[in-house]
């Protein structure tokens, strides 16, 4: 245990010591009842990395009596063959009365066929399956799989709860009172914060701080002892993983509501995190048509400069970039009009997808044609001052309507000009 990391030398022996999971193994908590009560059932356990899932089996293991079994088995570093011995095993317990709980420790990992083979054994009670994952089982879970298990969610880590932990590290571990370190609360602050919520970063953060302090001769472990060792751990942040989407998400819902400060902060986060700068803003590229469209045609502009400016400047410079067209996307007026005309004339399109185009806007390429009546009656419109005050949809949807221009920024001016140009012809909304 002396060479055990922290986190493993402090990891929680009973339910009551879990830290910030009270729903799950507190006195009413779904998991405790049901190894208490001998009910125990197949379930997914996720939540971000350092919460307590890998925790939480261990203490179901020590807490389940003479009926069942525990194993545990690693997705990431045994495979298929490995599961089948697994499933052979649970055989041999069922036939002496004895029921076989694996625990799969990242069990996104297996690919859809591998997740398959659980599928049989779960429907019969050949096992009790308890997988743990850190990604979103919606997505990294078959549904079939997942319908057959109970989701049980871990809460993400306070900062209060990670700075609770701590403090009961320097009281409990004999290893950080030998050391004979003090650590000031503001290192506790800056560690619980900086640790994303993962108690198993923090507490060997703590560890390696304590450590090299003492190696130092450093009695007092304050923020200039922890700046000059320059350790901080650097987030969960992952491309693929959950929180990605919702970053991006809040990213994108942020330059929507108008707030450049959340929208920088969430675009930085991500950059941070080690996102595709080029990803961002291709993002902000359909942004600008999508949310602000001809209210401000040159968010467009701006947007397609700032994607010109990842590609010729790249990191870290180009977060300059970034941030000035996340912030006049945030800033500008908003309108979703042309995402809306897009998509009534592509529901027009699936409804009427054969519809003949008139023959006066055909091109008269061959003889045959003209005297088919292609291009008969077509009237340039600029040799009747612009606009010649007639339809040009096919004769059934003639006068159908799908661009119908909002009343913010330069929008407005778009609208009042296609009243007065199609006035009589097309109904746009009376001017307010």
């Amino acid at each position: 245990m002396n060479w055990s990391p922290l986190s493993e030398r402090l990891r929680p022996r009973e339910f009551d010591d879990v830290v910030g999971q009270e729903h799950l193994t507190g006195n009413k908590g779904i998991i405790r009842g049901a190894v208490e009560s001998g009910k125990l059932f197949s379930m997914i356990l996720y939540g971000p990395p350092g919460t307590g899932k890998t925790t939480i089996g261990e203490i179901i293991k020590s807490k389940l009596g003479n009926r069942y079994h525990f194993e545990f088995f690693s997705a990431s570093l045994q495979g298929t063959a490995d599961l089948k011995k697994h499933f052979e095993q649970g055989e041999r317990l069922k036939r002496v009365g004895q029921q076989l709980v694996l625990f799969v420790d990242e069990i996104h990992r297996l690919n859809k066929s591998q997740q398959d083979v659980f599928l049989p054994v779960t429907e019969k009670g050949l096992i009790i399956l308890i997988g743990a994952t850190t990604e979103n089982p919606s997505f990294e879970v078959n549904p079939a799989l997942l319908s057959r298990c109970r989701l049980v969610i871990l809460k993400n880590l306070k900062q209060e709860d990670i700075a609770n932990l701590l403090r009961m590290a320097m009281e409990k571990d004999s290893l950080l009172r030998e050391s004979c370190v003090k650590v000031n609360e503001d290192v506790i602050d800056v560690i619980s914060q900086s640790s994303g919520g993962d108690a198993r970063i923090a507490l060997n953060l703590l560890d390696t701080l304590v450590e090299s302090a003492a190696a130092l001769d450093r009695p007092v472990l304050d923020l200039e002892v922890m700046n000059e060792l320059s350790v901080l751990p650097s987030g969960r942040y992952t491309k693929k993983g959950e929180e990605h989407y919702d970053l991006i998400s809040a990213f994108i819902k942020s330059m929507r509501g108008s707030d450049p400060d959340a929208a920088l902060y969430y675009m930085l986060r991500m950059l941070e995190g080690g996102e595709d700068p080029k990803f961002i803003a291709r993002r902000m590229v359909i942004f600008s048509s999508e949310d602000i469209g001809l209210s401000d045609p040159m968010a467009l502009v701006v947007a397609n400069a700032a994607f010109e400016a990842v590609n010729n400047v790249g990191l870290p410079e180009c977060k300059l970039n970034l941030s000035e067209a996340a912030i006049y996307l945030s800033v500008a007026t908003k309108s979703n009009r042309i995402y809306s005309a897009m998509s009534k004339a592509q529901e027009s399109v699936k409804k009427t997808p054969n519809l003949e185009v008139p023959l006066k806007l055909r091109n008269a390429v061959t003889k045959v044609m003209k005297e088919m009546g292609y291009g008969k009656g077509y009237n340039y419109p600029h040799s009747s001052g612009g606009f010649s005050r007639e339809f040009y949809l096919p004769e059934s949807i003639k006068e159908e309507v799908f661009y119908v221009p909002g009343e913010s920024g330069k929008e407005k001016l778009v609208l009042q000009r296609l009243r007065t140009l199609w006035k009589g012809m097309k109904n746009y909304p009376e001017e307010k």
